[in-house]
């Protein structure tokens, strides 16, 4: 009778450390491979800091159509229902040749800081690649990562977390 609780004991306790050791933690994936911006269009360039006039910025009814770029968890690959918005902005640059433009890119809070930075750039320079393959000329777009800094939502949740994995654009006059 004491032989088999013990052999009991011992599988149950060989039964749990197996499931310890098994789900351990999610591996972290490497940072993306960043995107050379010579590789997807001449001229154009990775921003430090804002264009030299803030006020030329155009706002309002003018750009009420552009609407942000949105990615999945993890991934600077543009969907298909992300396209509309990427012509959107494209078509409005081709019919207004004064006008340059930045992609702003974003992510949400998941993830270490250098990690977000890295991410954030490509999925600018994703977008960038998109309207530069549309026709439009790679010196009129520049990149810009905030990675994780600017959300757009507060929450800690996947619904806020979607809206904060994007690439805003920000038109300007020449």
């Amino acid at each position: 009778m004491k032989r088999n609780t013990y052999l009991r004991t011992v599988v149950v306790v060989g039964c749990v450390c197996g499931l310890l050791i098994s789900s351990g933690c999610r591996k972290r994936t490497p940072p993306p491979a960043n995107v050379n911006p010579t590789e997807i269009g001449t001229g154009g360039s990775i921003l430090s800091e804002r264009p030299d006039a803030e006020g030329d910025r155009i706002i309002g009814a003018e750009v009420a159509f552009v609407q942000n770029v949105l990615f999945g968890y993890d991934s600077f690959q543009i969907t298909d229902s992300e396209v509309s918005k990427i012509k959107a902005v494209s078509d409005y640059m081709k019919s207004s040749g004064g006008v340059r433009l930045i992609c702003e890119g974003n992510c949400d809070e998941r993830g270490t800081a250098e990690y977000n930075m890295s991410l954030g750039e490509n999925r600018a320079l994703a977008v960038r690649a998109y309207l530069i393959g549309l026709g439009i000329d790679g010196a009129r777009i520049q990149t810009k990562s905030f990675g994780e800094e600017k959300p757009v939502e507060l929450g800690h949740d996947e619904a806020s977390w979607a809206k904060n994995r994007r690439v805003e654009f920000a038109l300007y006059r020449k």
